[in-house]
């Protein structure tokens, strides 16, 4: 008899079906009409929704507790329906040589609620250790644009880069730092933030690297939350070996928006844009150019992002109204839930090589229950992220009732019911263009 049984209606292999799914030893074993199991779950309601994998989180642990860190970052991601994140290098010390992402990894085994993977930061410092960083790192990450707590890497290095044989995926903030030291202006507000972070910057740097890694054999590349027209329009057909991310921000907020905080709270690189960029990130959505939904999760305190508009860092929080506002929005413009899936789920598990993802045999046992029906606007006081507030502040969204770990139901009623250092670190299989 299988250890413990899942019914109800459940998406899988593409379709919404009743089934039942079995689960011993943290996966997936079977997904039959019938099973019978020591324990089993019924859900009666709802719909049974692989779990969402969230590929970019800034836990800002260790360095930044005050703002977030493993315990609060990764209890907000479940209660969003997020069942692994991937967290970013630019911490104190920032996660760039493998004794630094060791630590992180055994501070983060205390206390995430979550399952997790790093990325290794890459610097012309270290590029000659990445062989050994890529042994306990799950990725890395390229910032080619400065931003919060990172130096610009010299795109003068990429051939040195893309000549290395990594089977680790590169993900790449995508802003050419030439470009926005040529545009840099006193910002007082968020146009004068856009203004000196243009699209041309983005498309700049993402037409540098397509250039340098498509002579290369050895790597996948993603690219970070693409926010500008400019730069889609290059992307359109990109080769295969390139997946390319968009944040619920960028798809949801513009710098012409009449916003409901200071401006400050929504300041963020690279930055908000106008009605006809957030647009065309809808359309690539829909043409299927865009590949990945990811949060951006960069939570900053009240009072950090209450100081003047220059002084104020740039970042919002994200991992927890990510899925839920995107499942509301898919509805609401008729866009199949499949495609969303694909997005939050599906790609970012074949993409970073993560056994997750999809309602099949083999696959960790990490879904989610949702009433599509059950639709809530969103407030910062009912959110868990340490930073205490959101940029989506009365945004309607659908959020899960339930969620599943490896089997272990850890989010019951929307109540939390799992254990602070039950997430693991998760292996990332080896990965190159010619992976599957």
């Amino acid at each position: 008899m299988i250890e413990k049984v899942i019914e109800g209606k459940a998406y899988v292999d593409g379709a919404f079906i009743e089934c039942c799914i079995g689960v011993e030893e943290e996966r997936i074993v079977a997904v039959k009409k019938v099973l019978k199991g020591e324990e089993t779950i019924r859900f009666k309601k709802g719909l049974i929704l692989p779990a969402a994998i969230d590929v970019h989180v800034h836990f800002r642990e260790p360095g930044f507790p005050q703002k977030e860190d493993f315990s609060t970052g990764t209890k907000a991601a479940a209660f969003g329906g997020v069942s692994c994140v991937l967290d970013m290098p630019n911490t104190k010390p920032p996660t760039t040589t493998s004794a630094s992402c060791r630590d992180k990894i055994s501070i983060a085994e205390r206390k995430a609620y979550i399952d997790f993977g790093i990325y290794a930061g890459v610097t012309k410092e270290n590029l000659e250790q990445l062989c050994d960083i890529s042994k306990v790192a799950s990725a890395f990450k390229v910032y080619l644009g400065g931003s919060t707590n990172t130096e610009a890497f010299n795109m003068d290095l990429l051939n040195v880069l893309a000549s290395k044989t990594l089977e680790k995926v590169f993900a790449f903030h995508a802003e050419d730092e030439k470009c926005l030291s040529m545009n840099r202006i006193k910002e007082n507000n968020l146009r004068d933030h856009a203004i000196s972070r243009p699209g041309e910057c983005e498309k700049k740097a993402v037409k540098e690297i397509l250039r340098v890694f498509s002579t290369s054999t050895n790597h996948r590349v993603h690219i970070c939350h693409v926010s500008s027209a400019a730069t889609m329009s290059d992307l359109t057909n990109k080769p295969e070996w390139v997946t390319v991310g968009v944040t619920p921000h960028h798809l949801l907020l513009t710098s012409k928006d009449n916003l409901t905080f200071k401006e400050t709270y929504y300041k963020v690189n690279p930055p908000l844009r106008s009605p006809v960029d957030r647009d065309s990130l809808w359309d690539a959505i829909i043409k299927g150019t865009i590949d990945v939904l990811e949060s951006d999760h960069a939570p900053h305190t009240v009072e950090e992002k209450e100081q003047e508009f220059e002084k104020a860092p740039s970042g919002i929080p994200g991992t927890e109204t990510m899925l839920p506002l995107m499942l509301y929005q898919f509805i609401k413009r008729d866009i199949p839930l499949s495609r969303l899936i694909s997005l939050a789920c599906e790609k970012p598990a074949e993409t970073f090589g993560i056994n997750k993802g999809k309602i099949e045999q083999g696959r960790d046992a990490d879904f989610i229950v949702v009433d599509l029906k059950s639709i809530i606007s969103i407030k910062s006081e009912e959110l868990h992220s340490r930073c205490g507030w959101t940029p989506f502040e009365g945004f309607p969204a659908v959020f899960p009732k339930d969620v599943f770990v490896r089997g272990e139901r850890i989010i019951e009623s929307r109540e939390l019911v799992g254990e602070r250092g039950f997430g693991r670190f998760v292996e990332s299989e080896g990965l190159s263009k010619e992976s599957p």
